[in-house]
């Protein structure tokens, strides 16, 4: 196992770097401390072919061309403060209502116009003998994107000597906050040769949250047995698209109030015959099919990205979490510790 750093470009003064991670299967990470972007995963499949897995750019000036501005897919960052959507990115915190950054409509999107995706990570890297790891850290201001206290993050990313890449998300604040983190990467376990409705798909959920008219969800559930939602039997993800034509983008609830690491969904291609099972300490995850991104966003290669070509597992706290009752664990106290572990196992 080996992790190396190469120099990518300079982002307001700060140097930012490519760090590649390697295990003895073959696996290569790539990931960048612009955002925490992991830009590829190179997996073999069942003939020893390798091909990459996920959404990104080989260059720095991928993530700054104006057609990815534009389209803003989040292609492989980190997400914070809070993922997804804030309701018109309000919410009160006892008799203090904050008024958030909008940045998607009405709505506060993904922590802000400035989140943590477009901030220059500190970096250090470990080697150990089952894995290497990318460690991450990150401080965000109080008043950062209107958001309350002063809040310390860290990333721990680990490519394991068992083809998992491991993500552990800490943090901490000096004041009441709300804190959701999640990893925005887009697979295409067929290495983009076509879409991904021929992909195989099952999500460990009984129900799922019901977004308003500004796709956030208040509260109302719906169960998913009979539905096009209900992926809990293993079943071609396109299978749905006759019903939902738009595809996915589902928060799916778990029954896990402990906060156990439990395994919650897996997703396999039948041409390769590539696997892969997410394990999460999350309470949910938000299941995306990639409705609206851009058919022009390319890797330097010419892989072509577009809508429907990736999906997301974006494991985190309820989306609008703080305006949701009984939403677990979507606001950091300063006396808590915010722990959460997300495992992508890959196997082929």
């Amino acid at each position: 196992m080996k992790i190396s750093k190469g120099l990518l470009g300079i982002v307001d003064e700060h140097p930012v770097e490519l760090y590649t991670l390697e295990n003895d299967s073959g696996v290569i990470v790539k990931i960048t401390n612009y955002g925490g972007i992991v830009t590829s995963i190179i997996l073999p499949d069942g003939s020893g072919n390798t091909q990459d897995v996920v959404c990104g750019f080989d260059t720095l000036e991928g993530y700054f061309s104006e057609e990815y501005k534009a389209n803003s897919p989040y292609f492989g960052c980190i997400v914070g403060r809070y993922a997804a959507r804030i309701k018109d990115g309000q919410f009160n915190i006892g008799e203090v209502q904050y008024q958030l950054d909008t940045n998607d409509g009405t709505n506060h999107l993904h922590g802000g116009k400035i989140g943590f995706d477009k901030r220059v990570w500190e970096a250090k890297t470990l080697e150990k003998q089952d894995r290497v790891q990318l460690i991450l850290t990150l401080s965000s201001q109080d008043g950062d994107q209107h958001y309350p206290g002063n809040v310390d993050v860290t990333i721990t990313y680990s490519l394991t000597q068992s083809n998992a890449l491991e993500i552990q998300y800490e943090a901490e604040t000096d004041a009441q906050t709300p804190l959701s983190l999640t990893n925005h990467t887009y697979f295409n376990l067929g290495g983009f040769q076509k879409r991904i409705l021929d992909h195989q798909a099952q999500i460990h959920s009984n129900r799922y949250l019901i977004p308003d008219d500004s796709n956030v969800p208040v509260g109302e559930e719906a169960m998913v047995a009979g539905t096009a939602c209900d992926f809990n039997t293993p079943k071609r993800i396109g299978d749905s698209f006759s019903e939902l034509p738009n595809g996915f983008e589902h928060y799916y609830v778990f029954e896990n109030e402990a906060g156990d690491l439990i395994k919650v969904a897996e997703f396999s291609d039948p041409d390769t015959g590539r696997t892969l099972s997410v394990l999460t300490t999350e309470p949910g995850m938000l299941f995306y099919t990639g409705l609206y991104t851009s058919d022009n966003l390319a890797r330097e290669d010419g892989t072509a990205f577009g809508q429907f070509k990736a999906f997301c597992c974006e494991t985190s706290k309820y989306p609008n979490g703080p305006n949701i009752k009984g939403s677990p664990r979507s606001v950091l106290n300063p006396e808590q510790e915010y722990s959460e572990l997300t495992i992508y196992q890959f196997s082929w």
